[in-house]
């Protein structure tokens, strides 16, 4: 499933490591900012065309998989049969039972049946390469506008903390609701966000400091 918290994750975590790094080396805001548009604008635009070239690259392996299994089902229909009746089996199910599940399923969908027991996905559940770029388009720039607001706004002896512990927040928040959404462990997902997100802002404000 495709959630977008993801990407407004990845733009709170992106552009506060970008602005804590350089919050390291100047106090002025104008440079900051500057900093936290120009690596927005370029994560949105980079994360979009990956997110556009992934999807569509998996569209093309996709379809080359539909137009070879239609083939197999057309020069030989009881090989694909047996093939997932032996796969059936192989879980335990019994020959009798396997093959009344097999035939049944043969007979609504023999290409969506053969295809998801051959290739292990389905052809039924496809994501736009256009949707998901739009999603990144849109999901990245709004978690960069947090940190952005976060530093202008707080008073200059506090605003790196502000925007520090505004950012955990927030990555706790995009962690644990897409964990929620996806139906995985929420502790750990928010856990491992706040995590990634301490690293980044460490890291960048420490190297940043190195040219103050």
């Amino acid at each position: 499933m495709y959630v977008p918290n993801t990407r407004i994750g990845a733009g709170i975590l992106s552009v506060s490591g970008i602005i804590l790094g350089v919050a390291g080396a100047t106090s002025h805001t104008g440079t900051i900012l500057l900093a936290g548009f120009a690596g927005t604008l370029a994560g949105t635009v980079s994360m979009a065309m990956g997110e556009y070239v992934s999807v569509s690259s998996q569209h093309d392996a996709e379809e080359k998989v539909r137009r070879v299994q239609t083939k197999a089902l057309a020069d030989d229909y009881n090989n694909e049969f047996n093939f997932v009746q032996k796969k059936y089996e192989a879980q335990g199910i019994s020959p009798e039972l396997a093959q009344q599940a097999t035939r049944e399923m043969m007979n609504m969908e023999p290409l969506v049946t053969t295809v998801r027991e051959r290739y292990g996905f389905s052809l039924d559940h496809e994501l736009s390469a256009k949707d998901a770029a739009l999603a990144s388009l849109i999901s990245f720039p709004i978690g960069s506008v947090l940190p952005m607001v976060a530093i202008s706004t707080s008073a200059l002896h506090v605003r790196e903390l502000v925007t520090f512990f505004a950012v955990i927040v927030a990555l706790a928040i995009t962690g644990y609701t897409a964990a929620y959404l996806n139906g995985a462990d929420k502790r750990h997902s928010a856990i491992r966000n706040v995590l990634a997100g301490v690293f980044t802002m460490l890291v960048t404000y420490a190297i940043g400091s190195f040219f103050r």
